[in-house]
């Protein structure tokens, strides 16, 4: 058996395992880089990039269809096989410019299942692999439903590879895949309904967000079932009938497919860590501090494997962290200012602290609304529907949270992330020049908004 020395092993080749090779190469560590699947991870094979892809297809067809742009054609359809021929012609690019920068780096790369054989020592095919330091980045898998029929339903990577599109969806979950893949289809044509379990749709974020979508998803053709528990799926002349309890009745919704999107537990099995004494669980994952170290002096877990935020950015980050602590730097997590998208239609994004969470807390806040009707950029964009909600610390006066739904949102919240994460003041908004014409116009409007001195829209 062959046996491998390396100051840093790490084990999942994700957008926390990936950045995590490079920094550390790049700061003079020996590296050894393990995946049992490919580079890239979930986010950028079957998750986040190719979502993204489908997400700018639906959107284009959408808007070319419903919007008065001076544009005319004779006939407009959606090739959803050229569709996902685009989301793997990106995918793979991706891919393997990452496969590149490793080599270039010197990152030795080795695809297989590691497993513990103690908490010093991992075995990967056929090596052993002893290591300094390690750090686990295995990602997250799908959950699922224990119910009669759930072979009928499709995965959202199942359906990412679909070259079919469908009359009718039925998609499991009104969480954020669930309702991201709702409106890409809903955006296609097709006939959608999304049945949560829970009260409302989108549950992690701010309320008022969450409500205000849901007239966009009924104009676009999407029935949310909410209170709504899915007891099984059956199957009867080519159609998909999801039978589920609401208000103490069972009922169903039929459709030609069904996606499961009811969210992801951290990937621990197949590590073999019941060999190890790390501190970890099953269900809610790998056990960590705000270092990124586990109970084990010597290993660290980022990501979704140990179920604080299952972001991709929040895995790139935490990536940063592991590799300065195991270099003796002091660097810490922090998930407060932590952005988040939802690419639905409008998009929402929200970073900090929401008003739910400020009443919780006591904090005692300011809140303007700024509606996207106030600027031409959104007008040009169709986006006039969307709003801006800006929160800071009334003591304080410095920002604390955004949230917002509309057009160009995942660019917004880049902003007002640099501006909170810095504690920055509404005047220290005041006194910056924003371009014209963009949309972030409303970044520099919902600081002043905030004084009660905003010049294009009524506070």
């Amino acid at each position: 058996m062959e046996k491998l020395k390396t100051d840093l092993l790490i084990i999942g080749a994700g957008p926390g395992g990936y950045v995590a090779a490079i920094y550390a190469k790049k700061q003079g560590l020996d590296v050894v880089l393990v995946d049992k699947e490919w580079v890239g991870g979930t986010c950028l094979n079957v998750g986040c990039i190719p979502t993204k892809a489908f997400v700018r297809s639906a959107e284009m067809y959408h808007d070319l269809l419903n919007e008065d742009l001076g544009i005319t054609f004779d006939a407009l359809n959606i090739d959803l096989n050229k569709v996902v021929d685009k989301k793997n012609a990106i995918k793979e690019k991706l891919v393997s410019g990452i496969e590149f920068l490793l080599n270039k780096h010197g990152v030795k790369v080795i695809q297989g299942q590691a497993k513990f054989v103690s908490d010093n020592l991992v075995l990967v095919n056929d090596q052993e692999i002893q290591a300094k330091n390690m750090i686990i980045a295995t990602g997250s898998q799908p959950k699922h439903l224990p119910i009669k029929g759930a072979d009928l339903m499709l995965s959202s990577r199942q359906l990412l590879d679909n070259r079919k599109l469908p009359k009718s969806l039925t998609v499991i979950g009104g969480g954020i895949i669930g309702m991201e893949f709702a409106f890409i289809y809903a955006n296609m044509g097709v006939t959608v309904n999304v049945v949560e379990f829970l009260p409302r749709i989108l549950p992690g974020i701010d309320k008022e967000l969450a409500l205000r979508l849901i007239p966009y998803a009924k104009k676009a053709g999407i029935n949310i079932l909410t209170k709504a528990k899915v007891v099984r799926v059956e199957e009867a002349n080519q159609l998909k009938k999801v039978y589920f309890e609401r208000k103490d009745k069972e009922d169903f919704v039929e459709s030609e497919m069904v996606l499961e999107a009811i969210g992801r537990a951290p990937q621990v099995k197949g590590l073999a860590l019941e060999q190890t004494s790390l501190d970890y669980d099953d269900f809610k994952g790998i056990n960590v501090n705000s270092h990124m170290k586990t109970n084990l002096e010597h290993i660290y877990a980022i990501g979704d494997v140990n179920n604080i935020m299952q972001l991709a950015h929040v895995a790139s980050h935490q990536a940063f962290v592991a590799v300065d602590n195991i270099l003796g730097k002091q660097s810490t997590f922090d998930k407060t200012n932590v952005p988040s998208v939802i690419f639905t239609s409008p998009t929402i994004a929200t970073v900090g602290i929401t008003e739910e969470m400020a009443k919780e807390k006591n904090i005692d806040v300011d809140i303007i609304k700024v509606p996207f009707s106030a600027n031409g950029k959104a007008l040009i964009l169709n986006g006039d529907k969307g709003y801006i909600k800006l929160i800071r610390n009334k003591e304080t006066k410095k920002l604390i949270g955004a949230m917002i739904l509309g057009k160009e949102a995942e660019n917004l919240i880049a902003t007002y992330t640099l501006a909170i994460e810095n504690q920055l003041k509404a005047e220290n908004v005041h006194h910056t020049i924003f371009a014209h014409p963009t949309i972030q116009e409303l970044v520099h409007e919902s600081a002043l908004g905030l004084d009660q001195l905003a010049i294009h829209y009524m506070e």
